[in-house]
């Protein structure tokens, strides 16, 4: 196996940014992602870019992306439907195959512009839940009643998780939902779709990150403390609602067993859960301790750009890594309702 490591990340999000398109919410950041690895556009061998036409509004709308980087003179490309975590494992995979030593990874999309939860209701199956229209809080709340029922979790520790990660995020410039808050008055809140409250849910985001990723000795020369890459694997759930535990992620168990989580001990955890009870279940299929810290930048719930989420999380975990907060991490995505898909990567500094 080739060594690969995140050298270099970038980010931008905002609440609602409606005055740059997505080709110029991008431009400054491929600069700024370059500008860290120290090298020019003609030393990157692969692009691989996520995004989704349903929030960009058009068909092949990462075609039009592409000028952000410059499709000309012609580069060897490709394009993932999910989270951008994904287009950093195809590139990984890239590297791996010897196709490329140095690939830059984009994902991007804005939520605000449309009725995000009606948009993720396209994710479920067209012919048994399609027509009924039951959108993203609506299925997760399913999931969060069936986790209380079967005493998985309490709705006290769902508010522990909100009020974590809220205070967390305090210190994350890139975060625009946080507070100092107790978990005691995040119960009283009234609830938005029962069992959830508002601050359970993910808050609409707009975003794009860039993360440039190196092989080897070019990781070397490019970087004084790269974050490897020491194991990365991916799984996914039935599709069918009905047919899995939504109290349990065993695709992300499986994920982290094959990532090699447990090969050594965790400084901290990144762990993408759009929803607060999620993070509950992610957590308990990682085999996470209670002693280690998760979501230091503040996760999803203080910023959950649709598409970026999850890339942003190993692109958070890799920064502290490289500033040397920590020695080694892992990183989660999860894309599709009720964590269907997960994405487990496991970096380290050494």
């Amino acid at each position: 196996m080739r060594e690969v490591a995140v050298i270099s990340f970038a980010q931008q999000l905002g609440r609602s940014i409606s005055d740059i398109n997505e080709v110029e919410l991008l431009m400054p950041l491929m600069g700024e992602a370059l500008a860290g690895a120290g090298i020019s556009k003609d030393r990157v061998d692969f692009v691989c870019s996520s995004s989704s036409d349903y929030l960009a509004g058009q068909p092949f709308s990462f075609v039009m992306s592409l000028d952000a980087f410059g499709p000309f003179p012609p580069i060897s490309e490709s394009h993932v439907d999910m989270d951008g975590a994904w287009a950093l494992y195809e590139a990984w995979v890239k590297i791996q195959l010897g196709k490329a030593d140095i690939a830059l990874v984009y994902a991007y999309g804005k939520s605000s512009p449309g009725d995000i939860r009606r948009v993720l209701s396209r994710q479920l199956d067209p012919y048994t839940l399609g027509p009924l229209w039951l959108d993203s809080v609506s299925v997760a709340a399913l999931q969060a009643r069936a986790g209380l029922d079967a005493g998985t979790f309490t709705e006290a520790e769902i508010a522990a998780v909100v009020a974590a990660n809220r205070r967390a995020g305090m210190s994350n410039p890139h975060a625009h939902l946080t507070g100092d808050h107790q978990p005691d008055a995040l119960l009283a809140e009234p609830e938005f779709v029962a069992p959830l409250r508002k601050h359970d849910c993910p808050p609409i985001t707009d975003g794009a990150a860039v993360m440039i990723l190196a092989a080897g000795d070019v990781a070397r020369e490019l970087s004084a403390r790269p974050a490897w890459i020491r194991g990365i694997d991916h799984r996914i759930e039935a599709a069918a609602l009905g047919v899995r535990d939504l109290t349990s992620s065993p695709s992300t168990a499986l994920a982290a067993a094959r990532a090699g989580v447990n090969d050594g001990p965790i400084d901290f955890a990144e762990v993408h859960a759009p929803f607060a009870h999620q993070e509950l279940i992610v957590r308990s299929a990682l085999g996470l301790g209670a002693d280690v810290t998760v979501n230091p930048s503040g996760g999803a719930l203080c910023a959950n750009p649709i598409m970026t989420a999850g890339l942003v999380r190993i692109g958070e975990a890799a920064t502290r890594i490289t500033n040397g907060q920590g020695d080694r991490a892992v990183a989660h995505a999860t894309s599709g309702p009720c964590l269907q898909q997960n994405l487990v990567c496991v970096l380290e500094g050494a």
